[in-house]
């Protein structure tokens, strides 16, 4: 059983970790990796074995990460100019290029739709989505969460109108939910693994045959173009990561347990859900941008965006060799 304990400390505090610089053998146009990440994945992996430090010290470039619940604030930094790099779910850089931030797509990973679902309490009335209606429904409005609430409220039948919709950040709707102050809670791996395990929830619908579970690797704008070798560098080890973690998942549930202190039985619940690998990153795939690009007409036709988007004007892909 997840203790509340261990729950809390999942949900919040933040994480950061410095390399050194190595000798220049590749000078770059940077001298720093700034890089943002979320308690899930392959990134997590690559920071707790430092092969992005290994990767990029030849160029001279020294790592830094900082951590984050959820990919809106991510993105908002990555596009100021505070961050360098990072991953996001599908509907936060909908938002980010809405407003103009100054970001560019840049990779890709497929994740499982079994990783995100809407939960309830185990003695909740709500037995199905109708059911939903007029309860208080917690998510992280621009969020892949959002995406997913949208579309399977739709399929009982329901728009987001039909409920009391509340934005909360995952720290913030897990504390909630467990007061019982909200009814249902639509979340992502890690957070829905952690609460999925509590005897007191019960998972009413996952994303399986509702939503796809693309995610996103972002970079800054002027970074990309000042550096895009570094970008190049660090999607392939990425890439490597994963494929390398895929084939040792037994290693990877400890190693990524340690890095995020999400306890293994939770983190062997994440990465072995029906669908997942972790060797599923790349450069932007059209499958991908077919798909986001649907997603934005989407959201723009349902008033959530404020106007329409063209994904293909923020993707970067790398120069063919």
């Amino acid at each position: 059983m997840i203790t509340r304990r261990q729950s809390l400390g999942l949900l919040g505090g933040a994480a950061a970790a410095l390399a050194l610089p190595g000798p220049h053998s590749a000078q770059a146009a940077t001298s720093e990796f700034r890089i943002g990440w979320q308690k899930n994945g392959v990134l997590a992996l690559a920071k707790r074995t430092g092969v992005l430090e290994q990767r990029l010290a030849p160029r001279g470039i020294a790592v830094t990460w900082s951590e984050f619940t959820s990919g809106p604030p991510l993105l908002e930094a990555l596009g100021a100019g505070s961050l360098d790099f990072g991953p996001t779910g599908d509907v936060p850089p909908l938002f980010a290029q809405a407003a103009g931030r100054n970001l560019l797509y840049v990779g890709t990973y497929r994740g499982p739709s079994s990783g995100s679902a809407i939960v309830v309490h185990k003695d909740s009335p709500i037995a199905t989505l109708a059911d939903l209606k007029g309860r208080k429904l917690a998510f992280k409005r621009g969020s892949s969460a959002h995406n997913f609430t949208v579309k399977a409220l739709r399929k009982a039948g329901l728009a987001v109108a039909d409920v009391e919709a509340l934005d909360l950040a995952p720290p913030d709707a897990a504390a909630a939910f467990k007061t019982g102050s909200i009814d249902a809670w639509a979340i992502w791996d890690p957070y829905f693994a952690v609460v999925e395990a509590d005897p007191q929830t019960r998972v009413l619908a996952t994303a399986e045959g509702i939503v796809d579970s693309w995610s996103f690797y972002f970079a800054n704008g002027d970074f990309t173009v000042a550096n895009p070798d570094v970008i190049t560098d660090v999607i392939d080890e990425l890439q490597k990561t994963g494929i390398d973690a895929q084939a040792h998942l037994g290693e990877t549930i400890v190693a990524l347990s340690e890095i995020t202190g999400v306890p293994r039985e939770v983190t062997r619940t994440v990465l072995t859900r029906k669908g997942a690998d972790l060797g599923k990153v790349g450069t932007l795939t059209d499958e991908a941008l077919t798909y986001q690009q649907a997603l934005a007409d989407e959201f723009h036709g349902l008033g959530i965006l404020p106007k329409p988007l063209t994904i293909a004007d923020i993707v970067w892909r790398p120069k063919a060799n």
